[in-house]
C-alpha cells in the first residue's frame, strides 16, 4: 500500500497553513473536530452561490439542481458505510441527534417499566444521557459494561449483563477519550441472542477505519460529518429500513408529513418521515463532497497512516518523563488518539502552554466523565491525529511538552 503525499494532503486544508502564536499549526484535535479539505469548501461555496433553493417540491431549476445534489450525498454516505439503500439514511444535526432520535421515536414505544438499557463506562456523554432520559420516562434499568485498567471493555460476565429484560444495546465504536476499539461486531452478535436493539455511535469509527454497518451485524449507527472532513451541523442515523418504517416521527412539520388533516396526519416515506422542516442542505451536500475526498484517498491508507503515527507517538510521548498515557497499549484496540497527564500539571494547563507553541490539543473530561472517574483524573489532555497530521508534528508536541515540564518542573 503506498504511503500518503503528505505534502499534496496537506495543501487540501487551507486551515493547516496558518501560524498560532508565531509558530506554524499543530493541529491535534481532530477528535474535536476536524479540518476541512477545499473539496468542501468548495462545494458549500458552489451550493450557496448557484443553487441555493428549498429542496423537493420545488418545479424551478435551482430547487432541482439542489435536490439532486442533496440526495446524490445521501447515496454516497449510503454507499460509505454499505446500507442497502439510501433511504436508510437520515440526515440529522449530528451523532448526537441521531441517537436522541433513537432513543424518542423507538424507545418510548419499545421500553418499559423493568426493562434493561445496557450501555459502557466508556460512552460519550452523547451515548448516555439520552438513555437516561429514557430510563426516567418509562422506569426502565440501566446497566453499565465496566472497563479495566486500559480502557477495554470488560466483556467476561457479558452473557450475564445481557438478559431477557435488555431491550437496548448502546455502545462508542471508538471512544473518543480513549481512543479503544471496541469489539462491536461480537458484542452485536451476543445482544442479537436475547432480541435487543443495537445501536452504535460511530463518531469516532467512521472517521478512522471501514465500516460496513451489515457486517457489524448492528440496527442502527450514528455518526457526523465534521469529525471526518465535512461541515459542521450534519451527521447521518443509519438504520435498517424496517426499524426506520415501525418508528414513528421523531419531530412534527413540513416535509415530514404525506398527508395532513385537521385532526390527523400521515407520514412520508422514510427517511423523509425523519427530516422535519428545512434540512441542512449545504451540510449534506459537504458531507458527500468529503464522502468522495476520502474516497480517493481511501479508508485503508489512511488507517494505516494513522497506525504509524500512532506508534511513533506512544513512543515518542511515552518517553517524556512523568508522562502518563491512557488507553489500550495494544494498537490494535487503539485508534489515533493519545490522552494523557504529565506530573502535576493539569490538563488545561498544558493545553494553554501548547497553544503559545502553535499546538493545538483538547483538555478537559471530553464529555467522558465516567471515564475520568474510572481512573481518578478530573481531567486529561488528548492529542488526536489524522490524516493530515505527521510525524514532525509528533516531534513539536513532544517538544512543547518539554516546555511544560520546564515550567512545572
Amino acid at each position: 500500500m503506498a504511503a500518503l503525499d503528505h505534502t499534496r494532503i496537506r495543501r487540501e486544508f487551507p486551515a493547516l497553513e496558518q501560524k498560532v502564536n508565531g509558530k506554524p499549526l499543530v493541529y491535534l484535535d481532530s477528535a474535536a473536530t476536524s479540518q476541512k479539505p477545499k473539496a468542501v469548501l468548495k462545494a458549500l461555496s458552489d451550493y450557496y452561490e448557484h443553487d441555493n433553493a428549498n429542496v423537493h417540491r420545488g418545479i424551478h431549476e435551482l430547487s432541482r439542481r439542489a435536490t439532486v445534489a442533496y440526495e446524490e450525498a445521501r447515496g454516497k454516505v449510503a454507499k460509505w458505510i454499505n446500507a442497502e439503500e439510501p433511504a436508510e439514511i437520515v440526515w440529522t444535526r449530528g451523532t448526537t441527534e441521531a441517537i436522541n432520535l433513537v432513543s424518542t421515536a423507538w424507545g418510548l414505544d419499545n421500553v418499559g417499566e423493568g426493562d434493561e438499557i445496557l450501555i459502557s463506562v466508556m460512552e460519550h456523554h452523547s451515548n448516555i444521557v439520552p438513555w437516561q432520559l429514557l430510563a426516567m420516562r418509562t422506569k426502565a434499568k440501566i446497566k453499565y459494561i465496566e472497563i479495566d485498567d486500559q480502557g477495554r471493555l470488560i466483556l467476561d460476565d457479558l452473557d450475564t449483563l445481557l438478559t431477557e429484560r435488555t431491550k437496548v444495546v448502546a455502545l462508542g465504536h471508538v471512544s473518543n477519550a480513549l481512543g479503544t476499539i471496541n469489539p462491536i461486531k461480537q458484542i452485536a452478535a451476543a445482544a442479537k441472542k436475547v432480541g435487543a436493539l443495537v445501536v452504535i455511535d460511530g463518531a469516532q469509527g467512521a472517521v478512522h477505519t471501514k465500516v460496513d454497518v451489515q457486517d457489524l451485524g448492528v440496527d442502527c449507527y450514528a455518526f457526523s460529518g465534521h469529525k471526518m472532513c465535512g461541515p459542521t451541523g450534519i451527521g447521518v442515523l443509519w438504520a435498517r429500513k424496517e426499524l426506520l418504517e415501525s418508528m414513528h416521527p421523531y419531530q412534527g412539520g413540513g416535509e415530514m408529513i404525506h398527508i395532513v388533516g385537521r385532526d390527523e396526519s400521515s407520514w412520508a416515506e422514510v427517511p423523509h418521515k425523519f427530516e422535519a422542516g428545512t434540512p441542512n442542505i449545504a451540510g449534506a451536500i459537504g458531507m458527500g463532497a468529503a464522502v468522495d475526498f476520502l474516497g480517493t484517498i481511501g479508508m485503508d491508507a489512511i488507517t494505516a497512516h494513522e497506525r504509524d503515527l500512532m506508534e511513533y507517538a506512544v513512543e515518542q510521548v511515552g518517553a517524556v518523563e512523568g508522562i502518563k498515557i491512557y488507553g489500550p497499549e495494544s494498537l490494535d484496540e487503539h485508534s489515533a488518539v493519545v490522552s494523557f497527564t504529565l506530573g502535576d500539571a493539569h490538563p488545561h494547563d498544558i493545553s494553554t502552554i501548547l497553544d503559545t507553541e502553535g499546538i493545538a490539543v483538547r483538555a478537559g473530561h471530553h464529555c467522558a466523565q465516567l471515564v475520568m472517574k474510572h481512573f481518578g483524573v478530573a481531567a486529561t489532555a488528548r492529542a488526536s491525529f489524522y490524516l493530515y497530521n505527521t510525524r514532525d508534528e509528533v516531534d513539536r508536541l513532544v517538544e512543547g511538552l518539554g516546555h511544560v515540564r520546564a515550567i512545572f518542573g
